[in-house]
């Protein structure tokens, strides 16, 4: 692989992670899920909700966490996949609101408060396979986070942009372009990794 991050071979390096995710027991998946929320607690904001989603698969799991932050009356908001890859919001009101969806995802059956709502969170998780040392960040490419990065920076939000990964998934390089938007923090099940201000561009 080169040494090069425009040229890296993101479909490649995004194979070898989520196979590394599925060769996880489901015993281990589930202890990092408890370990990442209590890791991920003193990141939450005080008085603003935070933008999180519901882990599928071997994602690193959001399960307790969502029930953690609800249960300290903590909103929840949780993206809703729109036909154009844009991403809708609606409120976790528990798991037994959580619906099946395309692309295997589970999204929240209340009401929608529009692809805005995001821009009211003080603490946003974006999803990702790793994150490097710059807090660039390696998604699905699916391309739906990337517009709500923009769509925060348009409206001059400034929330704290975070990812769940599991311990091995900070790596020093990921691929990146110039349009990407760095992530502040990575939580893992050892630890809450800050990372520095960046004020270069990702090449």
């Amino acid at each position: 692989m080169s040494d090069d991050p425009f040229h890296n071979d993101k479909s490649g390096l995004r194979s070898r992670l989520l196979a590394e995710r599925r060769a996880l027991s489901p015993e281990w998946r589930d202890s990092a899920a408890t370990a990442l929320a209590g890791r991920a607690l003193p990141l939450v904001p005080v008085d603003a909700p935070v933008a999180a989603y519901v882990s599928v698969g071997a994602e690193p799991g959001t399960r307790p966490l969502l029930e953690l932050l609800r249960g300290r009356g903590v909103r929840v908001l949780l993206p809703v996949l729109l036909p154009d890859n844009d991403l809708d919001w609606a409120l976790y009101r528990g798991p037994e609101h959580l619906v099946a969806a395309g692309r295997g995802l589970l999204e929240p059956d209340g009401p929608r408060l529009g692809p805005a709502a995001v821009c009211t969170a003080g603490l946003v998780l974006l999803p990702g396979l790793a994150v490097d040392r710059r807090g660039l960040r390696l998604g699905r490419g699916g391309g739906s986070y990337d517009r709500v990065l923009a769509r925060l920076e348009r409206a001059g939000a400034h929330p704290l942009l975070a990812t769940l990964l599991y311990d091995g998934e900070l790596l020093e390089r990921v691929p990146a372009e110039p349009h990407d938007r760095p992530v502040r923090a990575v939580v893992t099940p050892s630890g809450v990794h800050r990372l520095p201000e960046r004020h270069d561009s990702p090449g």
